[in-house]
């Protein structure tokens, strides 16, 4: 009899499969390309982190201790610290924020210098990268700065041993931006060959399929 894991599982493998054919007629049928060896390849520079609800944040302001606080972005993306009330924080990076609350505390304090560290992330979809398919844990992952294919599979505790790491297809972009990758996973876990391994971006998936015995 088939359990409720082994229901669970099959419709994963279904859900990879038709995102794996899907990404494949994008190009016409053509072989995938690898994916790009470096991050600032597709995006032009390194991506940074952009806040989102939920995020922990830790403001300091230089000389002024009593402002300074530990924040958590409320679901409408808006944070409250001291003299300052209700400022967006939600798709902001913390430099970005950082510069909006040095200009509202200009009216209370000289020359303001705030310096915002993420404690804790919660991110949004967009921020996030996802794992489908033949993972020992498919899961997403928040986007952290310099992560690798390598980090995420490692986060999801590798492939399972009906896994196709080699036809393991990366998806990047959305809409008539999205693009498909191929992605060497048996060769950089079973094998060892680092080259394989390739940087990640916000918002990309990770789909793994399963072999054909």
């Amino acid at each position: 009899m088939i359990n409720i894991y082994q229901i669970c599982r099959i419709a994963i493998i279904g859900a990879a499969a038709a995102l794996i054919a899907g990404c494949a007629g994008l190009g016409g049928g053509e072989k995938l390309q690898a994916a790009p060896a470096s991050a600032t390849d597709v995006a032009g520079s390194s991506p940074e982190y952009m806040i989102g609800p939920l995020d922990k944040l830790e403001i300091f302001v230089w000389r002024a201790p009593e402002l300074s606080t530990n924040v958590t972005v409320r679901p409408d993306g808006r944070i409250s610290t001291p003299l300052v009330e209700d400022m967006v924080a939600s798709g902001k990076t913390p430099t970005q924020l950082a510069s909006d609350l040095e200009g509202s505390l200009k009216r209370f304090v000289k020359a303001p210098e705030v310096t915002i560290i993420v404690s804790n992330f919660s991110s949004t979809f967009d921020q996030q990268v996802r794992v489908l398919g033949e993972a020992q844990q498919p899961i997403a992952l928040p986007y952290q700065a310099g992560m690798t294919v390598l980090d995420v599979m490692v986060a999801v505790g590798g492939l399972t041993e009906f896994a196709a790491g080699n036809r393991a297809v990366l998806i990047r972009g959305k809409g008539a931006d999205r693009n498909s990758y191929r992605l060497r996973l048996d060769d950089l876990l079973r094998k060892g060959n680092i080259s394989a391994n390739v940087p990640m971006l916000p918002g990309d998936v990770v789909l793994i399929p399963e072999s054909i015995f």
